[in-house]
């Protein structure tokens, strides 16, 4: 769900405020996408430095709908999909960075995941406590990254447009054989972006990421945009400032992958007063060691606790 702060920063440009109608494939060989209205779960590229200390019920997160699908990911599968051959270059170490966080992401080591089965589908609209009811998001016993593509037969445009990155995402769903919505109601396509690209305007508009939908012959699909954050430099879109350069793109993308898991085609699934499940907590980030390395993991909104935190 979008705050003022999300919304103030996508006016700054035409372009970030294309939207995604209901137009779809001619073929099945390529997902064309339609302009649409917002985007969601925009992490602002510089939060305000004042941490949210007091929940009120204004926070409580809630489904904004009865649907039995697109509300959650119940058994989330994530596609990194590395876009353009301006991944030749990669001076942070992105690619391998976002793929080790995922492969580490499940099990009994992660804490920070389970904070997600608590949320589920297929109840009524306004629920806040899903009890034993509806379908809810299991947490994962292996990793959920499903697949990596490195597309680089062309480079990506150095100024994406959103529609070109929705059809991004397209080309990622038949790439990996998901082309019916069946698949589609768990993979989440992550269109990361290489070093000196413009995705949606970034940085100029302000966000650090967004997730959004968009429609196609595959059916409906969930995506991110999530542009080469360290090139803002060290401390960009996290809370810590010890000066490690790959904190901030991971703050980021586990916030968009939470809120894509939350509120699967947006915004049908678990928005509060404050925003998705990670709007909730832009001022909290905590080091947590997987299997696979020690990451940036962002805080999110724990009904059951009523309050932000970082572990399940």
């Amino acid at each position: 769900m979008r705050t003022p702060l999300k919304a103030a920063a996508h006016t700054l440009t035409a372009l970030a405020l294309a939207a995604f109608g209901t137009t779809t494939l001619a073929t099945g060989a390529e997902a064309q996408p339609a302009p649409a209205p917002a985007h969601f779960g925009a992490k602002p590229l510089h939060s305000g430095a004042a941490q949210r200390t007091a929940a009120t019920t204004t926070n409580t997160l809630s489904v904004r709908s009865s649907a039995s699908q697109g509300v959650v990911s119940p058994t989330p599968k994530v596609y990194l999909v590395f876009w353009g051959s301006q991944w030749s270059s990669d001076p942070a170490g992105v690619a391998p960075d976002m793929q080790n966080m995922f492969k580490g992401l499940y099990g009994s080591q992660d804490t920070w995941g389970t904070i997600l089965d608590q949320y589920c589908e297929g109840v009524a609209k306004g629920t806040t406590n899903c009890g034993t009811n509806g379908i809810h998001v299991q947490h994962p016993t292996s990793s959920p990254l499903a697949g990596v593509w490195f597309d680089n037969s062309a480079a990506a445009p150095g100024s994406a447009t959103s529609t070109q990155i929705a059809a991004e995402a397209g080309k990622a769903a038949a790439h990996f054989g998901n082309t019916t919505q069946a698949p589609n109601l768990n993979a989440q396509y992550v269109v990361v972006s290489a070093t000196g690209t413009h995705p949606d305007g970034f940085p100029n508009t302000g966000f650090c990421a967004w997730h959004d939908k968009t429609s196609s012959s595959y059916g409906t699909l969930a995506y991110t945009n999530l542009p080469y954050i360290p090139d803002q430099g060290a401390g960009a879109c996290t809370t810590f400032t010890d000066g490690r350069l790959l904190s901030g793109i991971e703050s980021t993308e586990t916030h968009e992958y939470a809120e894509t898991v939350t509120d699967f085609w947006p915004s049908i699934g678990w928005n509060g007063g404050g925003g998705e499940i990670g709007d909730e907590c832009e001022n909290l980030d905590a080091y947590v060691t997987l299997s696979t390395g020690t990451f940036d993991l962002q805080g999110l909104w724990s009904n059951s606790a009523n309050k932000c935190v970082t572990h399940g």
